[in-house]
Order: structure tokens, then sequence, then C-alpha cells
């Protein structure tokens, strides 16, 4: 007799719900079968503790959405001020937009951000 499995840790990902990119890996998921807890920026906005632990997990740099309508409306000044962990990280908590999206917390503790299947096909084999 197999034993029971044990219930697996919930994927969480962290976004804005009508933000594009987060819509396309949800649906995604949703179509792979796969559980998701969705934490929204907007209504709930950006854990501290979380926002460290993913700047200790990929880095400040790879969290920064540059390309996005957040980042292209702040000035020049506080553009030019995001260059290290702290200024970046005060940037996000002050404008959670700015953060790429989405960041998923993977049942294991790993982080990512940003949606690319193959990558989520190679997380979830």
């Amino acid at each position: 007799m197999t034993p029971p499995t044990a219930p697996t840790a919930a994927l969480t990902l962290y976004g804005i719900p009508n933000c594009d990119t987060v819509k396309k890996a949800r649906a995604w998921l949703a179509e792979h079968g796969v559980a998701v807890a969705f934490h929204d920026f907007k209504k709930q906005g950006v854990p501290e503790a979380a926002l460290d632990a993913w700047i200790a997990a990929v880095g400040w740099e790879a969290l920064v959405n540059r390309s996005g309508t957040t980042w292209r409306k702040l000035d020049t000044a506080a553009q030019a001020a995001v260059t290290r962990a702290d200024s970046a990280r005060a940037l996000l908590l002050a404008h959670p937009s700015a953060i790429k999206r989405p960041v998923v917390q993977w049942p294991d503790g790993a982080i990512t951000v940003g949606f690319q299947p193959e990558r989520f096909r190679q997380r979830l084999d």
C-alpha cells in the first residue's frame, strides 16, 4: 500500500490582475492544473519581508521593471537614484507597479520573475 502524498505547498504568484503578463502566467498555470495563491499588489501591497527575500534571491536589478509605464513616468532624478538594493527597495515599496511581474514563489521556495512558459514548465517537471 502506498502512503498518501503530503499536500504540496502553494505556489504564490505576485502581481497586478490587469497586467497582461500576469494574465498570461495565471492562464498558463490554470491550463496546467497548478493551484495558485494570487497576491494583488494593488489591493494587498508589497510584503516587505517578501521583497527583501526576492532581492536576496534574484537581485534588485531583476525586479525593477525599467520598460514599464510606472518607470517611464518617474522623473529622471528618481530613475537615476535607483543604483543599489536599498534605493530599489524604497522605489518598489512606494511604486509596486514598478516591480517586474509576475514574481512567483514556487512551492520549493525558489523565486522567479517574469513569465516564460518554458521556465515554468521546467519548474513543474
